[in-house]
């Protein structure tokens, strides 16, 4: 009865948890999106959509493709796992005793009465032959473990779950930062596209001024007009050169960002490019309600698993305070002959627990502790602010897919109306009713909006992949690495 008195006292005191039950802080968030956003709008799930089906373009994929395999700081991020894995299975082992294995034999030769050198035995070995000294062999083989903790305040446990969540935040920082990587790809693919496709324009516009130059040359020498319509022309191209070279520059820059995302030289044999506008796909991403987001964004997973992990280490400080007891204990056999070892004559075994309780720290463990509780504080803290920044992200990304798309539409009316400014000048200069300066107004004017119009459309398709990114999407995507088929809850 005694022994199942203490058996019972025993799993009773391994039942102890003294870190703090796990729960999501309240949502720090409003429980829905702004409606003005329409945030309603759509049907598609962006979680449910992988990044090669939502990324038109055939070139930006084999980039994309490119970046997860060669980008270095992935390479880290992904390193980062396998070292939280380690730590994860080097803190589990110490939750189970560690069997060792020990042989010996030894030989040598020792005065009469070294008892201290030979051992009793060897010693008594000696006496009985009656010999002042000789040669003596001793043989040993046993079983041993060495200082199991018996893990009665959950101080191991607690570890060692400390230990699992540091590594599911790794897993989903890791997850984050490919997206992330995915969605720094494709902003500064679509700012080359939109870097070539205002080169393109600028090309035309100072192809054409060439040719305005030229006639402005020839009505100047046959005396039609004066050298200051020829001297506004010339100012006209040197403004076209002007913005041509800076847009060659930007152009450069970004190719060269995009080689340190991809890890290595671009290939040229690359598929052709698509237009800006339809780069992404056109299906419209429906925003849910922000609580979804903590289940598919991971920066709010791995932020969840850092708090999930200061929680336990609570449990780890708390544990301190309390007694350690520590079990070793060993069996084998001992024998000055091989041949007779193993037998039940030459066993020997030991086993001894060792307590060890803390009486005078001067506030070591108290001060751990309230390190532990402030790591939680600090946890909390920073999970609200990945939930915040993530319903930030999210409501941007909708503010813009609304303000953006009436953007476009009203700068392509602008641009439609300040062409049909640009003809009549140029039909009204002409006829010699208006001078070269409504000309020279109306080109700039109608340069600059054909520019501002291909930034605000690459600004519209930059924002729709944010908000993709924003929901969650991409987490579904092909080649990602699955986390270990670990226990969340």
């Amino acid at each position: 009865m005694t022994r199942f008195v203490a058996l019972g006292l025993v799993l009773l005191l391994g039942g102890c948890q003294l870190a703090p039950e796990h729960e999501r802080p309240t949502l720090p968030t409003p429980d829905s999106y702004p409606k003005v956003y329409l945030p309603a709008l759509g049907e598609a799930v962006a979680s449910d959509i992988a990044w090669r089906e939502f990324l038109n373009d055939p070139r930006l994929r084999v980039l994309v493709d490119s970046a997860l395999i060669n980008n270095r700081d992935l390479r880290v991020a992904v390193e980062r796992i396998e070292e939280a894995r380690g730590q994860f299975r080097i803190q589990g082992a110490s939750r189970y005793p560690t069997l060792g294995l020990n042989a010996d034999a030894t030989r040598g030769r020792f005065p009469t009465g070294a008892g201290a050198g030979a051992g009793a035995g060897t010693t008594n070995a000696i006496q009985a032959s009656g010999a002042r000294s000789g040669i003596v062999e001793q043989f040993s083989v046993g079983l041993g473990v060495t200082a199991f903790e018996l893990d009665f305040w959950g101080r191991v446990r607690n570890l060692t779950e400390a230990a699992r969540a540091q590594y599911l935040s790794t897993i989903e920082a890791q997850r984050a930062f490919r997206l992330s990587l995915i969605a720094d790809v494709a902003s500064s693919y679509l700012d080359l596209r939109e870097a070539d496709e205002r080169i393109a324009l600028a090309r035309a516009t100072l192809q054409s001024r060439q040719d305005g130059l030229r006639i402005a040359r020839v009505r100047l020498d046959a005396g039609i007009t004066s050298a200051l319509d020829w001297n506004q022309a010339q100012a006209l191209l040197t403004q076209a050169e002007t913005e041509l070279a800076g847009l060659r520059l930007a152009q450069a820059q970004q190719r060269n960002f995009l080689i340190q995302l991809v890890g290595g030289e671009i290939d040229q044999n690359l598929p052709a490019p698509v237009p800006l506008a339809a780069q992404i796909d056109q299906r419209i991403l429906a925003a849910g309600l922000p609580s979804e987001l903590l289940y598919i964004r991971p920066d709010i997973l791995a932020a969840e698993e850092s708090l999930r992990a200061a929680r336990a280490n609570i449990g780890v400080a708390r544990a301190a305070f309390f007694p350690q007891i520590s079990l070793t204990g060993s069996f084998g056999y001992a024998s000055t002959e091989l041949n007779n070892l193993i037998s039940s004559d030459n066993e020997t075994w030991s086993i001894g627990p060792t307590i060890s309780l803390p009486l005078f720290d001067f506030g070591r463990n108290r001060g751990n502790l309230t390190v532990a509780q402030a790591r939680q504080n600090i946890a909390v803290a920073e999970y609200e602010s990945a939930i915040l920044t993530a319903f930030r992200e999210v409501a941007d990304a909708l503010a813009g897919r609304r303000y953006l798309a009436e953007q476009v539409a009203a700068q392509l009316e602008n641009v439609a109306t300040l062409q049909r400014i640009a003809d009549l000048a140029e039909e009204r200069y002409a006829e010699g009713v208006v001078n070269y300066l409504q000309v020279l107004d109306a080109s700039r004017n109608l340069f600059q909006a054909e520019q501002e119009f291909v930034q605000i459309k690459r600004a519209q398709v930059q924002n729709l992949l944010e908000l993709y990114i924003a929901l969650g999407g991409g987490t579904t995507s092909g080649g990602e690495p699955a986390p270990d088929n670990l226990d969340r809850d």
